[in-house]
């Protein structure tokens, strides 16, 4: 089953892809989210809401707490059994907020799910560890590829301007940062670590 995230970050523009995954709304960002998707389950401690959302949360958590709302959501997601989310609403706002909910991703991963995407106004973010990977994209679109909590080892890029058949990426450096795309795809394969791929939306 997958799962899709509603934050109450920046309010997602485009287009919400749901299909048949479960809907776990946090708090605030059942203002942007009502009507315009099925939500399955609203949580949070409900301290930026001033309506009673629908459906009614099963539970209500104090607003002084060691989660976010957002880390609330991953681990309830993975408590039904969930092995993918896509999080929206994630960006914008407060850099403090953007940069836990982009540590989501990992949270997802080391949970056991196989797929974590987070979805912005300007960018689509997945975070990936050992494995080969291929990803849709349109020529001349601006894509990073950088560590995510320790060192990563790259191998077999294809698709990009700058290409390295042995690409290592320190943690504390800027190395992998505004690559371009080439194709309308682009692969590679993690030997070692955390890869966060950041490819922005619009092509250059």
């Amino acid at each position: 089953m997958r799962a899709v995230i509603l934050l109450n970050g920046e309010p997602f523009r485009g287009e919400l892809s749901v299909g048949d995954a479960y809907v776990l709304c946090c708090d605030g960002a059942y203002r942007w989210a009502k009507g315009r998707v099925r939500i399955d389950e609203n949580l949070g401690d409900f301290d930026s809401l001033d309506e009673q959302p629908s459906p009614a949360p099963l539970q209500s958590f104090p607003s002084e707490k060691d989660e976010t709302d957002g880390e609330l959501a991953v681990d309830r997601a993975l408590q039904l059994g969930c092995d993918s989310v896509c999080i929206y609403g994630g960006g914008g706002g407060r850099e403090d907020h953007f940069l836990g909910n982009v540590h989501l991703l990992l949270k997802s991963l080391r949970g056991g799910m196989h797929s974590a995407v987070m979805r912005t106004n300007g960018a689509w973010l997945s975070l990936h560890t050992v494995g080969e990977y291929e990803f849709a994209c349109k020529r001349g679109q601006t894509v990073s590829l950088l560590p995510f909590g320790g060192d990563a080892h790259i191998m077999g890029m294809r698709g990009l301007k700058y290409l390295s058949e042995d690409l290592r990426l320190c943690y504390g450096t800027t190395r992998g940062v505004s690559n371009v795309t080439t194709e309308e795809s682009f692969c590679f394969r993690v030997e070692r670590g955390y890869v966060l791929v950041i490819l922005n939306e619009e092509a250059q």
